[in-house]
């Protein structure tokens, strides 16, 4: 899915194996927080695959597994704006944590915080 900030080539798992199955609704969030903030986002860590994710040290169960998560980085956006923003944007349907570098973010279809 390619919209007008993200290619789905972004997405794809980190080990070059081709695993790029995204979630649409994660490529919106991805798009409201870029018209948002206006600056470009990063993404560190889209779909994984079991081998990838095991290397990474990924849950089991992770939502990058199933190609509803991103790990990203928003241009000189502190972590814990950027998850304030998605918690108001769509709190109760998606997985969000704001580490020290990065914010997680997921279309779980439920609300999970860590």
């Amino acid at each position: 899915m390619n919209t007008q900030h993200f290619h789905k080539s972004e997405f794809a798992c980190k080990c070059g194996c081709g695993f790029d199955s995204i979630n649409p609704t994660l490529v919106y969030l991805l798009e409201c927080i870029r018209i948002k903030f206006g600056t470009p986002i990063t993404i560190n860590s889209g779909c994984r695959c079991k081998e990838r994710n095991a290397a990474v040290k990924g849950k089991l169960n992770s939502q990058h597994l199933k190609g509803n998560a991103a790990d990203i980085v928003v241009k000189n956006v502190e972590p814990k704006l950027v998850a304030d923003y998605l918690n108001e944007l769509s709190g109760n349907n998606i997985g969000l944590h704001a580490y020290n570098t990065f914010t997680h973010c997921d279309c779980r279809g439920y609300k999970s915080r860590w």
